[in-house]
């Protein structure tokens, strides 16, 4: 398990926010570039912000299913770290990253069961009628095409599957499922990463999940994170970092509290202390 938290603020729209988010030690600051968001931030003005961060601060940037040519733009512009695809990008959508040598999260959207993913309209569009409820001993095939683009059900033996798919990812960021994108503000229920042990202790046909590398080593934990959560989360999962958003909103969604700010970085670092005590 890591034995430090990393942490990721995002969403930061304003100068003094970015200022307290790098006063109190935060890892990374997430800019997003989703039209539809309320946190949306002009490049420009992005890169404006950019240049506030010390180099040992990572400025990520948030896209949703944008044209690459657009998104290797805006690295450039803004002056990116990482690039965090929070849509329904596949790993071959994300090649050109790859070939740059841009490094890039993959966020996987977990909820629901397989049948209720099954029965969304959504997913029919995406992978079409051959996508059959998982059982235990369905095939993965059938399966590929949705966990590619980062729709996982609340399922261990998914989710280990999902994290192999995007194996080209430098980490994961897991988050709850919702009917839009670009981060819910809710959790999913973590019960599915207390499985995942178990998941790798089994052996399934046709998955190669049991080569999975220790999913701690792999994965960012975001969704419905708060300052009275994440120490639990942090105790409970052993995540590699977590990624804040909503969970130290002020009175508006363009607006970080600084107190809920400094609460978050707290209970992070005494649910380290706590575990490297322990």
């Amino acid at each position: 398990m890591p034995l430090r938290t990393r942490v990721k603020f995002c969403g930061l729209v304003r100068r003094q926010d970015i200022d307290t988010a790098v006063a109190l030690g935060v890892d990374a600051i997430g800019f997003v570039f989703y039209g539809p968001s309320k946190r949306y931030v002009e490049p420009e003005e992005a890169a404006r912000l950019r240049r506030r961060l010390p180099s040992w601060v990572r400025a990520v940037g948030l896209f949703v299913n944008a044209p690459m040519d657009e998104v290797i733009a805006t690295v450039d512009q803004v002056g990116l770290d990482v690039v965090q695809a929070h849509g329904d990008e596949t790993p071959d959508d994300l090649r050109p990253l790859r070939a740059r040598r841009i490094p890039y999260w993959k966020a996987l959207r977990v909820g629901g069961t397989p049948e209720e993913l099954r029965a969304s309209s959504r997913v029919q569009d995406v992978v079409g009628e051959q996508v059959v409820p998982y059982t235990g001993a369905g095939s993965w095939a059938d399966w590929n095409a949705l966990l590619e683009r980062g729709r996982v059900p609340a399922d261990p033996v998914m989710l280990a599957h999902a994290l192999m798919v995007a194996s080209g990812a430098e980490s994961c960021l897991l988050d709850s499922a919702g009917p839009g994108f670009g981060g819910s503000g809710a959790a999913f229920d973590w019960a599915v990463l207390d499985s995942m042990e178990l998941v790798r202790a089994r052996h399934e046909p046709d998955s190669p999940y049991t080569s999975l590398v220790s999913p701690d080593e792999r994965f960012i934990l975001a969704g419905g994170l708060t300052p009275d959560n994440v120490g639990e989360a942090i105790r409970r999962i052993h995540p590699l970092g977590v990624d804040v958003s909503s969970g130290i909103q002020g009175a508006d969604a363009r607006e970080k509290d600084a107190v809920r700010m400094a609460h978050f970085m707290e209970a992070v670092l005494r649910a380290d202390a706590a575990r490297l005590d322990g």
